[in-house]
């Protein structure tokens, strides 16, 4: 993205404990108001209190864009908070200050986290439980990467699908936040991948070893079947109902389709609700059918606040560094923004035109 001008990276400059007990800490943020344009969000300062018990205070360092983030703004994610709010599913930064019954030895470590909402903001005040280690050495960006976008890749991969090496993939969205992570790891377990994407991300998608389709193509589903006549032994389909049934069609006896979002459904003016309750009941049907396939919806929110939910994620994150720090994961950033180019970061966002992930990196004094 050479056209593009880069937010400057800049080291988390230090927050003095003194100044975080007093309060003083000035976190600016982004502010969705309300259903608006991306011209509409709102930046403002705000004073943080100090870290309660059980919270550390987190100097954030980067925030990505996904297709949460481009949902709420249209007022259309399924469980997304009351206007006005923070937005921000995932960030990376660095801790300043803990609770008086939080580990210390973790203040001035480099952590990721996942948020949900709150991570567009110079600081945060999270849950110290949720909090999730990043190696000495890592780009946080980069990191940044690989909390949502890649934990969800991951365990969709391995947890649900259970894919294994020689085996054949269906990934819908290739060129997303998501669908970049996923390609990686499938290439890297030894997979086939065949994914769907924008003409102008072929040549990409070509050179790292997929073999691309063109999501609009009016024939996708006959395409599809030349390129895999004995099907696909898992399909992974962000798009909603339509999609999944020429995925779920697609699969080979005892193939597993993933549902992992609705992005037919971001747009428009019916019940988004309704298009999820619509995609949940045809994964029910698909399961009931004997036919020796079997269908998921992911949800990463799955069992939270549960050990094995923590255990999942710590685990499957440390997994991520490590291949990150080896250069396995390449992580692909489409472009980085500072927070006050919010605007102009969402608007590359939604076009629809980039290849990778578009990063918010805060500035600090």
């Amino acid at each position: 993205m050479s056209t593009l001008t880069e937010a400057p990276k800049k080291a988390a400059s230090a927050v003095t404990l003194s100044s975080v007990n007093s309060g003083a800490v000035i976190t600016r943020e982004v502010i969705l108001p309300g259903v608006v344009e991306p011209a509409g969000f709102i930046l403002q300062n705000r004073t943080l209190d100090s870290p309660g018990a059980g919270q550390a205070l987190i100097q954030v360092e980067a925030s990505g864009i996904a297709f949460a983030e481009q949902s709420m703004r249209r007022g259309r994610y399924p469980g997304q908070p009351a206007f006005p709010f923070v937005p921000g599913y995932d960030l990376v930064g660095v801790v300043v200050a803990v609770g008086p019954d939080v580990d210390p030895s973790l203040v001035g470590k480099r952590v990721a986290a996942l948020t949900k909402t709150g991570g567009w903001a110079t600081y945060a005040l999270l849950s110290a439980d949720m909090l999730l280690p990043v190696p000495v050495g890592i780009d946080p960006a980069e990191a940044e990467t690989l909390v949502v976008n890649g934990i969800t890749a991951w365990q969709m991969l391995h947890r649900d699908a259970k894919i294994q090496r020689g085996q054949t993939i269906l990934v819908h969205g290739a060129n997303g936040g998501v669908g970049t992570i996923l390609v990686q790891l499938a290439l890297h377990a030894g997979v086939r991948v065949i994914g769907t994407a924008s003409p102008r991300h072929h040549d990409t998608l070509r050179a790292q070893g997929v073999e691309p389709v063109d999501y609009n193509d009016p024939n996708l589903a006959r395409r599809l079947r030349q390129l895999a006549p004995d099907g696909v032994d898992a399909a992974f389909d962000n798009v909603g109902v339509k999609s999944a049934a020429i995925s779920f069609g697609l699969l080979k006896r005892g193939g597993t389709l993933v549902c992992c979002a609705i992005a037919s459904a971001k747009n428009g003016t019916d019940s988004v609700v309704l298009k999820f309750i619509g995609l949940v009941a045809q994964v029910v049907w698909y399961n009931i059918l004997p036919n020796g396939r079997r269908a998921t919806f992911y949800n990463i929110w799955s069992g939270k606040g549960s050990k094995a939910f923590l255990s999942r994620m710590q685990q499957d994150f440390a997994q991520l560094m490590d291949l990150l720090a080896c250069g396995i994961i390449v992580p692909k950033i489409a472009a980085r923004f500072s927070l006050e180019q919010i605007r102009a970061a969402m608007e590359l966002a939604e076009s629809r035109t980039v290849y990778g992930k578009v990063v918010l990196i805060p500035e600090h004094e």
